[in-house]
C-alpha cells in the first residue's frame, strides 16, 4: 500500500487563478494537473478526455473551491502567487540625478506660475488692440 503525500499546512506556491483558468480552458486535457505537478494523472486526463467531461467537471469544481493538491501534497488556494519583496536600492549617482530632476520640476513649475500670473494681471486695453477703422 502506497504512503499518502504528507499535507503540509501552508498552500502551494502554485496560483488557484492560474490553475481555474486552465482547467476551464483545457481541462479535458488535464492541463491543471500538469501545471500542479501531478504529471501522471494529467496523462491519464488527457487519455480519456477528463473521464468523458465527468472528471473535468469535478476538477473545475474542486480548483474553484481551492481543494486541489499540488505533487507535494499541499492546496493550491491563492489566487495570485506571493512574488518576493524586492527592495531595489537607488545607487548615489541615481538619487543625484533624482533630486536635480525635482528641482528643475520646481523651477518650471515657478516659471509657470509667474507667467501665469503675468498673463492673468495685464490690463485689458493692453491685451485687446483693436485696429482703428478705415
Amino acid at each position: 500500500m502506497t504512503q499518502p503525500l504528507p499535507m503540509a499546512n501552508e498552500p502551494s506556491e502554485k496560483s488557484r487563478g492560474v490553475a481555474l483558468a486552465l482547467a476551464v480552458l483545457l481541462g479535458p486535457f488535464g492541463a491543471h494537473r500538469f501545471y500542479a505537478g501531478r504529471a501522471e494523472s494529467g496523462a491519464l486526463m488527457a487519455c480519456t478526455l477528463g473521464g468523458l467531461g465527468i472528471w473535468w467537471l469535478y476538477d473545475v469544481v474542486i480548483v474553484s473551491a481551492g481543494e486541489l493538491r499540488d505533487a507535494e501534497g499541499r492546496r493550491i488556494t491563492e489566487w495570485e502567487t506571493q512574488a518576493p519583496e524586492r527592495r531595489a536600492e537607488l545607487s548615489a549617482d541615481a538619487l543625484a540625478e533624482l533630486h536635480a530632476l525635482r528641482t528643475e520640476v520646481a523651477e518650471l513649475a515657478e516659471r509657470m506660475d509667474f507667467t501665469e500670473r503675468l498673463l492673468s494681471s495685464r490690463a485689458p486695453d493692453e491685451t485687446r488692440r483693436v485696429a482703428p477703422p478705415g
